[in-house]
């Protein structure tokens, strides 16, 4: 027997519980994302055990070293995850043209602005001047309320076919923004974390390095795609628009990640800068068939890592309600205030869209507690935000758009102001 034979029948499982969780939540009309994350968390190593453990023989090729082999298991599954959240994004950014997002600039940059001061000003002073922990750790918890889970946001828009509507651009534009802003802020507390001092000059270069090349992907790969992409037909390899298309997907998302963005960022500005050629080659439709494959194990590996005993645990619910009820209301209230003058309802739909914390809280967790910043009781609470705001967002989301009459149209000054400021 193969040692990957266990990871192979841990594949099936996922995949079988993700599709069956899906089918079932349509039928009562909910977005499929959440059935995924439940399936994740019911399969998961915290629940059923179904998956995450790591057979004899998979143990046997470590040389009996079952930690080695449980992290070989964990290491697949983080990829496979990462390669279902870059594909996801990949095919999002291929329904949305670049010239879609520079009309929403201005209006995207203040969202992703508002969205991540008002949160982290209402997270820093609950848990310091309120609740009275130190610093270090009211910063931390405030950072992760800013962070912001694009994977399940733009998957509840795709599933709703409301990715060309101007709150689905604003809400995307915003969120690239904001994982540049979030970067920035959590490198400083990191430094502030192992050395109680940060350089300026260190958290500029990392600032510019973002933008740059943020900027240089959008604007100049997009003109080049718009040039030459007609020559990819002269290419001798099968479906050699398509097999570019992918070399970019993965090629800007490693690069991305290697600068400090997440992996997402690179992924969907690949698929917006192909999005100008996907009339000429039926990108979308060739991605379609990886998308259904690769996409909903990202959610069910999320949703298994969920440990449930933690709401279990009173002293820790209750300030994580708080805590999660201010998140919510940061993203709702912040980037609402943003959106003012193109009405109520796009203001709650952009606020909702931006408020899942997902994986991104997660790793703001991870982080501060590796780096003795937060304790165990902290880490429990921005764990369980996150997981909260994952879950609430999607069905609020549909709502709001199932609500959005077509015949709703916004003001014609408001939709100007929208364009204004056209630049990320």
């Amino acid at each position: 027997m193969s040692e990957v034979t266990g990871l192979l029948l841990d594949l099936f499982v996922i995949f079988l519980a993700a599709k069956v969780a899906a089918e079932v939540f349509e039928r009562i009309h909910q977005p499929p994302v959440i059935g995924e994350l439940l399936a994740g968390l019911l399969i998961g190593p915290h629940a059923l055990g179904l998956i995450g453990t790591p057979d004899q023989t998979l143990v046997q090729a470590f040389h009996g070293d079952v930690p080695s082999a449980q992290e070989a298991v964990a290491i697949t599954y983080r990829l496979l995850a990462e390669l279902g959240v870059v594909v996801l994004l990949f095919f999002v950014g291929l329904e949305t043209q670049i010239k879609d997002i520079l009309r929403v600039g201005g209006r995207a940059t203040t969202v992703a602005v508002m969205g991540v001061l008002l949160p982290f000003a209402l997270g820093f002073v609950l848990m310091g001047p309120i609740l009275g922990h130190p610093q270090i750790e009211s910063m931390f918890v405030g950072v992760a309320m800013v962070a912001t889970s694009v994977g399940i946001t733009a998957r509840v828009l795709r599933d709703l076919h409301v990715i060309s509507s101007m709150e689905s651009r604003i809400i995307l534009g915003a969120a690239v923004i904001d994982d540049i802003l979030a970067m920035i802020i959590l490198a400083t507390m990191s430094g502030l974390a192992r050395s109680g001092a940060v350089s300026l000059l260190e958290i500029g270069f990392i600032a510019g390095q973002a933008i740059l090349f943020t900027v240089f992907v959008a604007l100049v790969g997009t003109g080049v795609v718009s040039r030459f992409a007609l020559g990819l037909n002269h290419l001798r390899m099968d479906n050699a628009p398509f097999a570019v298309a992918l070399l970019a997907m993965l090629g800007l998302a490693s690069l991305a990640a290697h600068i400090g963005l997440a992996a997402i960022i690179g992924a969907f500005l690949a698929g917006m800068v192909f999005a100008e050629a996907r009339e000429h080659f039926e990108l979308e439709h060739q991605a379609l068939p990886i998308f259904q494959f690769l996409v909903p194990f990202f959610f069910v590996l999320t949703g298994s890592e969920v440990d449930w005993r933690m709401f279990l645990d009173g002293g820790i619910i209750g300030i994580a309600l708080t805590v999660t009820a201010l998140a919510l209301l940061g993203k709702l209230i912040g980037c609402g205030l943003a959106m003012v003058g193109l009405g109520r309802r796009s203001m709650a739909i952009v606020g909702v869209g931006m408020s899942p914390r997902g994986e991104v809280g997660l790793i703001v967790a991870s982080l501060g507690l590796s780096l003795g910043a937060i304790p165990a009781e902290i880490f429990s609470v921005v764990v369980i935000m996150s997981i909260l705001t994952t879950f609430i967002a999607p069905p609020i989301l549909r709502v709001l758009f199932a609500g959005k009459s077509t015949a709703e149209t916004v003001p014609a000054e408001a939709e100007s102001e929208a364009g204004r400021l056209p630049d990320l």
